[in-house]
């Protein structure tokens, strides 16, 4: 998937919060690269830039891994 078709299926999802978990699920499948899923993060505002802040992202929303997660920092 490349950035314009992120940014246009983006644009159908009105709830910010699912638009998040969509960038990460479309990450978690390969589907786009860890530096597009940044880029768009840091666009949307969902972390900062000045990379103090750290992004968690569960790691699978299944029950079997519903505690599991995985902090990134952001430089």
């Amino acid at each position: 998937m490349n950035r314009e078709e992120l940014n246009w299926l983006l644009q159908t999802i009105n709830d910010a919060e699912n638009a998040e978990r969509f960038v990460l699920a479309q990450y978690e499948r390969g589907r786009i690269s860890f530096l597009m899923m940044v880029d768009v993060a840091r666009e949307r505002g969902w972390i900062n830039r000045s990379g103090k802040q750290l992004l968690t992202m569960p790691t699978c929303h299944s029950t079997e891994y519903a505690t599991t997660e995985s902090s990134v920092g952001i430089a």
